[in-house]
């Protein structure tokens, strides 16, 4: 079986896999491989005895060699290539007036192509800015329109957590996330708190949601019927990640009690309701 490597080209890029070509290769090594646009600089982060090739989908282009010394040379002069580009761009895009947002311009290791990223509320006719750049520069040239988390990616920042935003960090791409996952995990519905800074919603809404909900899976439901220490009670809150439910007494009292210490009240036909169901019917309880 053929061995695979995990290359990035970027920080938090997606991970491309290629075909080592008998070079011995381990995490962090720098690599040259044909990264869609002609020879880039990547770097291994997965190495070849931890990815089984049947698993890669993709067809696998070779590992051209490891980055020398002078490959670097060349990425650190294509860094300054793509300052003097960005530079241009912004000043043609303002003679044309375009409305568009420049957010940063690469290249690939050959300096031979400049691919430009920006963001616009609607479509852009870019036709006369990609001509005057590509005279300009002597280079071909490609415009590309990305959405506000790309941006946020290319831009990076900190979340509300204090910390590097998560897609400039480490995420490779973008898991879907929606209202319903917040709602789950009880957590308040103000936007500005389960915004990212792209303005959409989280992404880390999705980290802990399947744990939430085999948590939740084992705990009675709102408003169930339950039996306790103290007797019969009625289910008002309950508490995934501590196990814990808050209950109302016959007394009007509400007590906390382990989810071990609560028990549902017999289903109609004689045998107990299963936590996470009503008692009136099985299906109302299912996540």
């Amino acid at each position: 079986m053929a061995e695979v490597v995990g290359v990035r080209f970027k920080r938090a890029g997606k991970i491309h896999y290629f075909n080592p070509t008998g070079f011995e290769l381990k995490v962090g090594d720098l690599i040259v491989a044909d990264g869609g646009r002609g020879p880039e600089i990547g770097r291994v982060v997965v190495a070849p005895p931890q990815v089984i090739a049947s698993d890669v989908a993709e067809p696998m282009k070779p590992v051209l060699r490891k980055a020398t010394d002078e490959d670097k040379k060349k990425a650190e002069a294509n860094k300054e290539k793509e300052k003097e580009a960005f530079l241009i761009a912004k000043e043609i895009i303002g003679r044309l007036r375009l409305p568009m947002k420049l957010m940063n311009v690469d290249s690939p290791l050959e300096g031979d192509r400049f691919t430009f990223h920006f963001t616009s509320e609607g479509r852009v006719d870019f036709r006369e800015l990609a001509r005057e750049l590509s005279n300009s520069l002597k280079a071909k040239v490609d415009l590309r329109q990305v959405g506000p988390r790309d941006e946020a990616k290319i831009t990076g920042g900190y979340g509300h957590c204090g910390r590097v935003l998560c897609c400039a960090n480490h995420l490779s791409e973008f898991a879907p996330v929606s209202i319903k996952m917040a709602k789950e995990q009880e957590i308040s519905l103000n936007p500005t708190k389960i915004s990212g800074s792209c303005g959409r919603l989280l992404c880390c809404l999705a980290y802990e949601i399947e744990q939430y909900r085999l948590l939740k899976a084992r705990l009675p439901k709102k408003g169930q019927q339950v039996q306790t220490p103290m007797g019969p009670a009625t289910v008002v809150y309950t508490s995934p990640l501590t196990e814990t439910v808050i209950v109302e007494l016959e007394t009007k009292a509400t007590v906390e009690y382990p989810a071990s210490q609560v028990k549902p009240v017999a289903a109609a036909g004689g045998e107990p309701a299963p936590n996470g169901a009503t008692g009136e019917s099985t299906r109302q309880g299912q996540i």
